[in-house]
């Protein structure tokens, strides 16, 4: 019996505190969005400041993504990634704007990094790449490779200026990311841009205050 009431009374306890904790959901939101601003804006921003040579990587069917009207979707994707990285600091139309950038990294996922498989930086220990789960020959090739690269330049350079700021390693630029990116995107999706820290918030809140005092006129 004192055991039932133990459980009853840890049960009471979580539920009160999950019901304070709710009073924070505010946070995780305005967390994402700070964390995605400066992701999306310099994106954006590198775009732009490389529009022809990324405008040559849209357009070219053989080395790069071949897409139709590449000019017109560079233009819209810089436009997207700049203003809706404000957006996302501002919390204005979040849902609208993170649902079009959501659709920009599943397009770079599908189009761009799917064939690399999951993994960012090649790391043939990785669970992602060694069987585990899944199979990347490539990435399991990396070790012998970065082997022979570290040899060659401690015989032929100052391989201690080399590594001076981290060690050596292979982009592999799989999906990890954009799929990251992807769902911190939907997230805010779903959720907006959460209570008090955002413009969305503020604009609503206005906007119900307009509604009930014409309401009580009628």
């Amino acid at each position: 019996m004192r055991s039932l009431i133990v459980i009853r009374q840890s049960i009471l306890f979580y539920q009160k505190l999950v019901g304070q904790l709710q009073q924070l959901d505010f946070i995780p939101l305005l967390l994402l969005r700070l964390y995605l601003t400066p992701v999306m804006m310099q994106a954006g921003w590198t775009k732009l400041q490389n529009f022809d040579s990324t405008l040559s990587w849209f357009t070219n069917p053989d080395w790069g993504l071949g897409l139709p009207a590449p000019a017109l979707l560079l233009s819209l994707v810089i436009l997207l990634e700049l203003g809706g990285g404000l957006a996302l600091l501002l919390g204005l139309f979040t849902r609208l704007t993170a649902f079009g950038l959501s659709i920009t990294m599943l397009v770079a996922m599908l189009t761009v990094h799917a064939q690399n498989g999951w993994l960012a930086i090649a790391d043939a220990s990785s669970w992602l790449a060694d069987g585990t789960i899944f199979r990347n020959e490539a990435v399991m090739a990396v070790p012998e490779k970065l082997a022979k690269a570290n040899e060659v330049l401690q015989q032929q350079a100052d391989y201690s200026w080399l590594i001076s700021s981290g060690k050596l390693v292979v982009l592999n630029n799989g999906i990890e990311f954009a799929a990251t990116y992807f769902s911190m995107l939907f997230v805010l999706v779903v959720y907006g841009a959460g209570r008090w820290l955002s413009l969305d918030y503020l604009l609503a809140k206005k906007a119900a205050k307009v509604t009930i005092a014409k309401e009580a006129v009628a």
